[in-house]
């Protein structure tokens, strides 16, 4: 099998003849954009041979200024998905159509509309990287005391965002991409057993419009990011893959084979056995994942970005290795 087909193959359901493998890192401010960030993805994917291509998206929403009250919002306008930082990341999507020539699937990261406000009200982020699974306020918090101010302000907001992801989403398939790879997280928003989901009712429509404008992609993924408090829900997205941090955050790769419906992608801690484990615990680990999905095929990748600065090659080498020397039973 071609990578496409070992993708395919498990999109479809069925065993391949291993197990797909991919994994992705955020690269440096000065690779995000032109012919230096074609150079970092096309060096990464060529350098692990990995079987579908992850686009990183650090290029920011377009809007001019912080949002800094409630009444900030109202700056906020529905975008054509071509605007500034948009436009990058269509250039950028793209090239890599070119260069890639048909030999691998892309996915490009969508960050949700939540996701995006965050990022819109809090100051800006200088280094990009793994999650921090036990953050949950931050910016979380500045958006919430404006709901508390004006709770149309900020589902308006949702709303206009949204509607540009939309319009970015169908965009990027345009461009070239396979699909997206939608971040959307609920435990920003919602608290375990904390009564009616603001999730379910502010957000969630917005990551449909969002999927809904991937609609043309063969490959959209799902990305559940945190500790997800609704799990169910986000499996329940019309998406073809799910990826989320099995290990850090769950739930268990054996708890969602039987029922969820997307194609899985997980199996490899990024926060713990990448950085701190041997590669014989990495080794084990995609063993273990594969025992626990059963009769269901898996993508094998970590439940998020690593840190290259910190993960060891050897790590790498031997994810690589234990994948790759994976046999199907079929």
């Amino acid at each position: 099998m071609d990578r496409i087909q070992l993708v395919q193959s498990v999109l479809e359901g069925r065993r391949p003849d291993r197990p797909p493998l991919s994994f992705w890192c955020h690269f440096p401010a000065d690779q995000v954009w032109g012919r230096a960030a074609v150079d970092a993805h096309m060096a990464h994917l060529e350098a692990w041979d990995l079987d579908f291509l992850k686009v990183m998206n650090d290029n920011g929403y377009p809007h001019d200024g912080r949002i800094r009250d409630a009444a900030d919002l109202a700056s906020l306008t529905v975008l054509d998905g071509d605007e500034a930082g948009f436009a990058r990341q269509l250039d950028l999507l793209a090239d890599l159509k070119r260069e890639l020539a048909g030999r691998v699937l892309m996915t490009t990261t969508v960050f949700n509309a939540w996701a995006t406000l965050r990022r819109l009200v809090g100051p800006p982020k200088v280094k990009h990287g793994p999650p921090d699974l036990t953050s949950v306020n931050g910016p979380s918090s500045t958006i919430k005391r404006f709901l508390a101010d004006d709770a149309q302000a900020v589902t308006t907001a949702l709303r206009t965002i949204g509607a540009s992801l939309a319009n970015f989403a169908r965009r990027c398939v345009e461009a070239g991409a396979d699909g997206v790879f939608l971040s959307v997280r609920d435990d920003w928003v919602d608290s375990p057993g904390a009564g009616e989901s603001l999730y379910r009712r502010l957000v969630r429509p917005t990551d449909l419009d969002i999927l809904a404008g991937a609609a043309g992609g063969r490959f959209n993924m799902v990305h559940v990011c945190g500790k997800a408090v609704d799990f169910r829900a986000f499996a329940e997205y019309p998406a073809h893959v799910i990826n989320w941090a099995d290990r850090a955050a769950g739930p268990a790769i054996r708890d969602v084979s039987g029922w969820a419906k997307p194609a899985l992608s997980g199996g490899v801690d990024n926060l713990s056995t990448l950085p701190d484990g041997t590669p014989d615990d990495v080794c084990r680990e995609v063993a273990d994942a594969l025992g626990q999905a059963g009769d269901r095929p898996l993508i094998i990748t970590p439940g998020c970005t690593y840190d290259p600065q910190v993960v060891p090659r050897a790590n790498l080498e031997a994810l690589c290795r234990a994948v790759r020397t994976e046999k199907s039973t079929d």
